[in-house]
């Protein structure tokens, strides 16, 4: 393979790439607000595969949480601190596990200073709704796992039946009879984290009632194995945990918070003392997960919304709509600029201007990041500077040719010479977004991701892209740039 053809397979497999990530974001855009609503709802898996919006282009809810922090006991200053901390790291994990259920697409759920949460839910059209489900008292269940081949034979059922895991565990009743017949008498279908279910008891074995303690730990006994969690019941608990373990050995315990299986181990022993490890291939974040959720079967202080503000959807639409005009009208006017005053050598810059654009929005998709209507004035910013490196280089080329140099060396010369000055403008830009990200918080730091993206996208397609398209082109030795 020449050196050429490289060049062209470097631009044509992210063109292909960025393609391929942007169609499902173009098919879910086209669906009406109903289909979309039930979609979301159902957790459709296209939803992780779309760029999503923000609260200020989406409409929804923006909540402020404080934690009742007179209502933790502690002896001592140092004490109060740790505690405060871990409440508020079990009733962040709390009111995730529940806007999780709401059905709420990228929710965005993060500490604020020392005892504030911040919840933002992008499409929420009932706040009351979603303050309801924040306070209200979690429930942790311990429940037997049906381990047989039944669950293979109801997916397969549910599968020639058309009926996804989801409606079929939302709305059991609705199945048809010879479905329900195959489940087991007692048991359920329900969710549980990364689109996992379960077939579990319907009357639990044992409820976080008993719970008194959950703590991350390092197995094998050197303190140098795997992450586990250990958990603790109180006598009580013990006890009935003790005869539970005994009368299932081999057999898997699903660990239920508001009715999402968070992890179902296998029951090894029996448990005597009340005291047990839960094993896994856990990571040490997944297992400081686990524990909080073990430890989190109720808010563990009061919450208190001391601000709400709510974005209508017809708000929402006219910030999309006035984001996307303004930035259609600027690029346009970009273009046309181009194509005046640089003509030929103008209209390729304009080429790559578009496939930076194309870029970027794919880009955005790939890392999950979320639109708002500062990230749009970052996409704007970066297309700016993207322009900025065509022009220092079809001037240089221009002073070039203006010295009587051939194109091809016109063209060398004129890369070469404004590549330092790109990249420094560039670089410094950079450097102020990374800050921008490292420091900033919500609406900044979306300004900060795409004005990011694009800066290193523009790099590619002002230096590489139009750099590939001339060396096609200067392989006709009769070619002359018009500039």
């Amino acid at each position: 393979m020449n050196k050429l053809a490289f060049k062209f397979l470097a631009l044509l497999a992210p063109l292909a790439l960025a393609l391929y990530f942007l169609y499902p974001t173009l098919s879910w855009y086209r669906l009406n607000g109903q289909e979309r609503s039930q979609r979301e709802f159902e957790k459709d898996p296209i939803l992780g595969k779309i760029l999503n919006l923000g609260l200020d282009l989406r409409g929804g809810s923006h909540l402020v949480l404080e934690l009742q922090t007179e209502k933790i006991a502690a002896n001592t200053v140092e004490e109060r601190r740790k505690a405060t901390q871990d409440a508020l790291d079990r009733a962040i994990e709390i009111i995730r596990n529940r806007i999780d259920q709401f059905g709420v697409a990228e929710p965005l759920i993060a500490r604020q200073g020392e005892k504030w949460i911040v919840v933002q839910l992008p499409g929420i059209k009932d706040p009351e709704r979603a303050k309801a489900l924040i306070g209200k008292t979690a429930l942790l269940e311990f429940k037997l796992v049906d381990d047989s081949a039944t669950m293979e034979k109801i997916l397969n059922a549910l599968r020639d039946n058309n009926i996804s895991l989801s409606s079929a565990a939302m709305h059991p009743e609705l199945l048809p009879n010879p479905i329900l017949s195959l489940f087991p008498a007692g048991y359920t279908l329900v969710p549980g984290r990364e689109d996992r279910y379960y077939l579990v008891k319907s009357t639990p074995e044992l409820t976080g009632a008993y719970l008194t303690n959950a703590k991350v730990q390092l197995g094998g006994g050197s303190g140098f194995g795997y992450p586990e969690v250990s958990i603790e019941f109180s006598p009580e608990g013990a006890r009935l945990f003790s005869q539970i373990t005994e009368a299932n050995i081999n057999k898997n315990l699903a660990i239920v918070l508001d009715g999402i299986v968070q992890s179902a181990p296998t029951i090894r022993t029996r448990i005597p003392d009340g005291k047990a490890v839960i094993e896994g291939s856990f990571t040490t974040e997944d297992a400081k997960l686990l524990s909080t959720v073990l430890r989190a079967g109720a808010l563990p202080a009061p919450v208190q919304v001391i601000e709400e503000r709510t974005v209508g959807p017809t708000l929402g639409e006219d910030s999309i709509r006035a984001g996307v005009r303004s930035s259609f009208i600027g690029l346009l006017l970009v273009i046309l600029f181009m194509a005046f005053y640089y003509r030929g050598a103008g209209i390729i810059s304009d080429a790559a201007l578009l496939l930076n654009f194309l870029f970027l929005v794919a880009s955005m998709v790939y890392f999950r990041a979320t639109l708002t209507l500062p990230g749009i004035a970052g996409i704007v910013l970066s297309l700016g500077m993207a322009v900025d490196a065509n022009v220092l280089i079809l001037e240089r080329i221009r002073e070039e040719l203006l010295n009587k140099r051939s194109v091809r060396m016109a063209i060398d010369l004129g890369y070469n010479r404004a590549f330092s000055t790109i990249l420094d403008s560039n670089l410094t830009t950079l450097i102020a977004a990374l800050f921008l990200f490292q420091f900033g918080t919500g609406p900044v730091k979306g300004f900060a991701v795409t004005l990011t993206i694009g800066i290193v996208i523009s790099m590619f397609t002002a230096i590489f892209v139009t750099r590939a398209y001339y060396d096609w082109r200067l392989k006709n030795p009769n070619y002359s740039i018009s500039i």
